[in-house]
């Protein structure tokens, strides 16, 4: 598993499966309560072994009804901190838009100065944050995040702007299109983005 992710983790080498079995009593309970323990979120992202990360996130997406504007600076910190796709994807799509949808002020406040941060997590994170959004997707704003991000080198970067192109052609195929007609982006993007054009 450590090997998987490049040696960037310790692992205790516990499966999704086993995993979710073993968490499913703790979520029963924790459900109940509807209240987000950040200590605790903080305190399993501390640890070495990077199922106690998988633990957070799963703790935060079965509590994401009960996540609050404030709570941003929060995600910021998980985003910046032991940073790997596999981490980061969940809180983007899941969590960061799960938020934004709730809130579009976030948009203003977070997401357009990610788009333009030198950390490639919070870039990646601002690029797909719409990925599940279909039809409430704002093309504008993805166009507008991409271009902030279409010069950049980063595999992960243009990974992603390939992937948001990618899941946005399923609802239009024709705005995708245009834009990989009117703009240069990095072969790999290409790639992704027209996987079903």
């Amino acid at each position: 598993m450590s090997a998987y992710m490049k040696d960037h983790f310790q692992y205790l080498g516990i499966q999704k499966p086993q995993r979710t079995e073993l968490q499913k009593e703790f979520f029963k309970q924790v459900k109940k309560q509807k209240r987000i323990d950040w200590d605790f979120i903080f305190m399993l992202w501390d640890l070495p072994e990077r199922e106690f990360q998988y633990l957070a996130l799963d703790y935060i997406l079965a509590l994401k009804n009960g996540l609050q504007k404030a709570d941003m600076d929060r995600i910021k910190l998980l985003i910046i901190n032991k940073s790997w796709w596999d981490s980061v994807d969940i809180l983007a799509s899941n969590i960061t838009g799960n938020l934004c949808a709730k809130h579009q002020e976030i948009v203003q406040s977070h997401i357009l100065s990610w788009a333009e941060s030198d950390n490639i997590w919070l870039a990646r994170v601002s690029i797909l944050f719409q990925l599940k959004y279909k039809e409430n997707t704002d093309a504008e704003l993805l166009k507008f995040i991409i271009t902030r991000n279409s010069n950049n080198k980063e595999f992960f970067i243009n990974k992603a702007i390939g992937w948001a192109l990618r899941e946005y052609s399923k609802t239009d195929k024709e705005w995708v299109k245009s834009f990989l007609e009117c703009n240069t982006l990095n072969t790999l993007s290409v790639r992704e983005a027209s996987k079903y054009l």
